[in-house]
């Protein structure tokens, strides 16, 4: 009788919240998702992650009023958001071990973060506007001329803030899909990296990937 299969392969999981942390920060843009009597609600968002309270912190981010999504939260739900990373296609042609066994067939390579935890809304102005001066602020830096809060009237501002509603998770379990083809040889990894770095931006950011995840491992 076969042994059950763990899902995900051993090789594939990531639970270094230090790593974790490192790619949600760089990716940024998660999907939100929580569940209601009339079925599951998403939405795509950005957000902004604090370390505290560890071991795995806080996700803040903002949705506007019209959506529905903050409406059901009460309290606090349940609530998980999905951050993904690069993926793509990798050809068993860029295995070097296609040579000697032809038994090979195609896969795709993914990062992928999941945050569980509770999710809450916030109206605080203060805390709104803190919120927005963060996000601008990471996304316009190194910028030539980068773009502030302030250089909009505070007026509007405040009244555009009306348009908006604050939300926390906060992180109960954190858990890292790293499918990086860890399950290959060195040469197949070389090759599988080889393949993807010639392709698009996004295979190349997955090749370098690879290669962050042969470094650590």
């Amino acid at each position: 009788m076969r042994e059950p299969v763990a899902y995900p392969n051993h090789a594939f999981r990531e639970d270094r919240v230090e790593i974790l942390h490192k790619a949600v920060r760089s990716i940024a843009f998660g999907t939100l998702l929580t569940h209601t009597d009339d079925g599951f609600a998403v939405t795509h968002l950005p957000f902004e992650l604090d370390a505290e309270p560890a071991p795995n912190g806080t996700l803040i981010g903002h949705i506007a009023r019209s959506n529905p999504q903050w409406r059901t939260v009460g309290v606090g739900v349940a609530a998980l958001a999905i951050f993904q990373g690069p993926h793509g296609y990798v050809s068993p042609s860029w295995y070097p071990g296609k040579r000697d066994d032809p038994r090979q067939v195609p896969t795709w390579d993914y990062v992928a973060v999941h945050a569980h935890g509770t999710l809450r809304t916030f109206d605080d102005p203060q805390r709104l506007h803190e919120l927005l001066t963060r996000l601008t602020g990471r996304n316009e830096r190194g910028r030539a001329q980068p773009w502030h809060v302030t250089d909009a009237p505070e007026d509007y501002v405040r009244e555009q803030m009306r348009y908006i509603v604050g939300l926390e998770l906060r992180i109960d379990k954190l858990e890292g899909r790293y499918k990086l083809s860890q399950n290959r040889d060195a040469a197949d990894q070389q090759g599988a990296r080889a393949g993807l770095a010639a392709g698009s931006e996004r295979e190349r950011e997955l090749s370098a990937a690879i290669a962050e995840a042969q470094t650590r491992r």
